[in-house]
């Protein structure tokens, strides 16, 4: 990919990429080309490469797939970034998420506009998650709304995030059923069985779903699902006992 801007101001750069169209799409205007940033990742917190594409319509999860010595040649040029990068759409209220939990706790569960809520001295790019098709519409299934005059203010309500997440587990059980992929403790067995001869119980889905949404929200939040869904905790395995060391050995070290 040529032309996209990499962070605020940068020069255009260029990269080997796999993605859909929506993400690569041409600007309709000279400012509102498709945009590489640098977002706080909603579940650690750290630095995590995003795109928005073309007028920041749609947020996108960038992933790198990296080998040491690896180069490419496009056109005639070397492009000694030899990562190959993985675009996937994100839904961008997971990283609102993080900002609304956050002001929740610094605010006392004020309410506030979300122009005041979203924002990020680290990361500038940050309001543009707001610009994102449909965030206003699908924000009532995180918050509280109160609206004043003409402005909306909101604040953060666990009970619609835990209902909202619990559709994604859901919706994510579904996709993994429907390709037929096994999760759970026989998902092994896959490579030598027909996936077809393979039944998973209802649970491993629900789990291996919640596995992967976790990915995209804080610790804390995660364990207050797991509840939600009715799942247990998983407990690690107790340590085995240490094997015991011949008497000859014993002998020896004395």
């Amino acid at each position: 990919m040529r032309g996209a801007r990499s962070g605020q101001g940068a020069a255009p750069a260029q990269w080997v990429l796999i993605a859909p169209e929506a993400a690569i799409d041409p600007p309709k205007t000279l400012d509102s080309e498709p945009l590489f940033t640098k977002l706080r990742n909603p579940s650690t917190g750290e630095a995590t490469l995003y795109l928005f594409n073309s007028g920041a319509q749609q947020l996108f999860e960038v992933k790198a797939f990296h080998e040491e010595r690896r180069s490419w040649f496009i056109g005639q040029t070397v492009q000694q970034d030899g990562r190959l990068l993985f675009v996937t759409p994100m839904d961008p209220l997971f990283l609102i998420l993080y900002y609304l939990i956050k002001a929740d706790k610094e605010q006392q569960g004020k309410f506030q506009p979300l122009d005041q809520v979203v924002l990020d001295s680290e990361y500038p790019s940050c309001p543009l998650l707001l610009k994102c098709a449909d965030v206003k519409q699908y924000i009532q299934h995180v918050t509280e709304e109160k609206e004043i005059g003409s402005q909306k203010f909101h604040k953060y309500s666990q009970e619609k995030t835990l209902k909202w997440l619990k559709k994604k587990v859901n919706q994510t059980v579904k996709a993994l059923k429907s390709n037929n992929i096994s999760v759970g403790e026989r998902a092994l067995a896959s490579t030598f069985i027909n996936s077809k001869q393979i039944t998973d119980a209802q649970e491993d889905y629900v789990r291996y779903a919640h596995g992967l949404i976790s990915e995209y929200i804080p610790e804390d939040l995660s364990k207050e699902l797991l509840k939600y869904l009715g799942l247990p905790e998983l407990r690690s395995p107790a340590p085995e006992p240490p094997v015991k060391m011949p008497e000859k050995r014993r002998a020896k070290k004395k």
